[in-house]
């Protein structure tokens, strides 16, 4: 019987699992204060389609305080400084983001591979940084009631990451989560997305827009040359969707927006369509002895208002500011992750009390209607009233507590 290979281990003051916004932000502030941290990712790269790429004010406001925001501007991107939606065939100004009190006042679009990339190459310029792509994490080290490490799997063989702290953010289907046994609260949500590319004229809208009408809801981000876009289907009805044919699929999208009809085409087949499953819970306890969760791994989010990789990694400057310095006196202690829970609780419960707001009173409404939509009352107000836009850009763009650095580069 041959032997199981000899895992190749590795000692750390941080594991994080995850190299998405919040994995990647977490490692890039904990080696720029000097804590040792290796970031395993599962992907030899970050070229995937990630669907929402929206990188919100307050995000923008942190790289503005690392000193690093004149340079991630220079990546691809584009701006926008208001959000409208057309229902009932009337369009409405929503959220105006231009009187935020951040150096930017408005939402960057930017493919999140550019995204991660950016982050992923300020953060090697740090000795203490050390990023394995093509690294899966499969289990969790343990010792007792406490987490001392993962296990992962990689092309050269098996892997061990011995870490005074293991952060699981690999996202809402989180391995490290469902190791750790944690307990899940399923908030529910009413709804999918299928997310598709469409090209964009130079007569269409600079703006991003949500379209509401006839039992449908359309989605339009502003990218550039196209538009990425989000149909929002009843829960679990994408194969009956599916089984109705990519023609069929068309029309709907015509029927919302008869300007797309010159395009639709170019949804050849349903490999052009992905399907984002919708769900919104937290867990009621993000950590144990060893582990602390953050992110999608802590509380996944809906893509009402599109806010969750910006809450991500808020929870990623949160864990920073609190748990860097007890990291490298390898002093960390449960209160020490109790404090980053309670620090994001109260934002990750209030966020998610609107969205489920809007999942039941607005979107379940919708996609039940038949026929034209009346618009309802309060969008008016939206428009006589320009000053009531300044609510939602606040809620979108900065959310209710908005981290910023303060931790040290202990480098310079």
């Amino acid at each position: 019987m041959p032997s199981d290979p000899i895992p190749e281990v590795i000692q750390t003051q941080c594991c994080i699992v995850g190299g998405g916004p919040a994995g990647m932000v977490l490692g890039f502030l904990l080696a720029r204060s000097g804590v040792d941290v290796v970031v395993l990712e599962k992907h030899g790269d970050f070229l995937r389609d990630f669907r929402g790429d929206t990188i919100h004010p307050s995000t923008l406001e942190i790289f503005h305080e690392l000193g690093l925001l004149e340079d991630f501007l220079t990546r691809p991107h584009q701006q926008v400084q208001q959000l409208s939606g057309v229902v009932g065939g009337i369009e409405f100004p929503l959220a105006n983001f231009s009187h935020l009190p951040t150096k930017c006042k408005f939402i960057a679009f930017m493919p999140q591979w550019d995204f991660l990339s950016f982050v992923a190459d300020r953060a090697q310029r740090y000795p203490t940084f050390h990023l394995r792509l093509q690294a899966e994490a499969t289990d969790l080290l343990e010792e007792g009631e406490r987490v001392v490490g993962v296990r992962a799997t990689t092309p050269n063989g098996p892997l061990e990451v011995r870490a005074a702290l293991t952060v699981g953010a690999d996202g809402r289907r989180s391995t490290v989560r469902a190791k750790a046994g944690m307990v899940v609260q399923n908030l529910g949500a009413p709804m999918d997305v299928l997310w598709m590319r469409l090209s964009r004229r130079d007569t269409d809208p600079h703006i991003a827009l949500g379209r509401i009408d006839n039992g449908r809801i359309l989605i339009m981000l502003f990218r550039g040359d196209y538009w990425q876009c989000g149909f929002v289907i009843p829960k679990g009805g994408y194969e009956t969707i599916r089984s109705l044919g990519i023609e069929a699929f068309r029309a709907q999208i015509v029927s919302i927006d008869p300007t797309l009809a010159d395009r639709v085409s170019e949804l050849r087949s349903w490999e052009d369509v992905k399907l984002l499953t919708v769900g919104v819970d937290r867990l009621q306890k993000w950590f144990r002895p060893g582990l602390l969760c953050i992110g999608d791994s802590a509380h996944t989010m809906s893509p009402v208002g599109g806010v969750g990789i910006n809450l991500a990694i808020q929870d990623a400057v949160a864990a920073a500011n609190i748990l860097a310095e007890s990291l490298k006196a390898a002093k960390t202690t449960l209160q020490h992750l109790r404090h980053v829970q309670q620090r994001r609780m109260f934002p990750t419960r209030m966020t998610q009390k609107l969205q489920v707001i809007v999942q039941n009173k607005v979107i379940t409404r919708a996609l039940a209607s038949r026929g034209r939509i009346s618009p309802p009352w309060p969008l008016y107000l939206f428009r006589r009233f320009p000053f009531l836009r300044r609510i939602p850009a606040r809620l979108i763009g900065m959310g209710f507590r908005p981290e910023h650095i303060h931790t040290p580069d202990a480098f310079r």
